[in-house]
C-alpha cells in the first residue's frame, strides 16, 4: 500500500513533533523511527525530512544543536520546544477529529466486500 503523497505530507509535522516528545533525536534516527512505527508502509527520503525540520525550526517548534557523542559522529540533533509542544496538542486534537469522523462514515457506509470473499 503507497500513501498519498497528500496524506504523508498531512501527517508529517505530528510525526516529527510526535518523535521528538519522546526525545531528541536526528534526521536518520527520525527516518527510520517513521518507517518503523508504520511498519515499513511510511518511507520518508531525506528531501521530505530536511526541509520540514527547517521549517519546524524556523516557525519555533523545534531546535537544534550539533553533537558528537562519546564514540560516535557528529549529528545534528533536534529537540521540541514548548511551543512545538503546544502545537503538537493541537495537531492531535484535529488528527483525533479526522479520525474519529471517518470511523462514523465508514461504520454508515462500510466497504463491500471483494468477489473472492463474497463467494461470486
Amino acid at each position: 500500500m503507497r500513501l498519498t503523497k497528500d496524506l504523508v505530507a498531512a501527517s508529517a509535522t505530528p510525526l516529527v513533533l510526535g518523535i521528538l516528545a519522546d526525545g531528541d533525536s536526528y534526521g536518520y534516527a527520525i527516518l527510520k523511527q517513521v518507517n518503523e512505527l508504520s511498519g515499513g508502509e511510511i518511507e520518508w527520503t531525506d528531501g521530505l525530512l530536511y526541509p520540514l525540520l527547517h521549517r519546524l525550526e524556523r516557525v519555533g517548534h523545534v531546535e537544534s544543536a550539533w553533537e558528537t557523542p562519546p564514540g560516535g559522529r557528529r549529528r545534528k540533533y533536534y529537540r521540541i520546544t514548548g511551543q512545538g509542544r503546544a502545537e503538537l496538542a493541537e495537531q492531535r486534537r484535529q488528527w483525533t477529529t479526522v479520525v474519529e469522523t471517518l470511523r462514523g462514515v465508514w461504520e454508515i457506509a462500510p466497504l463491500p466486500r471483494p468477489a473472492w470473499e463474497a463467494g461470486l
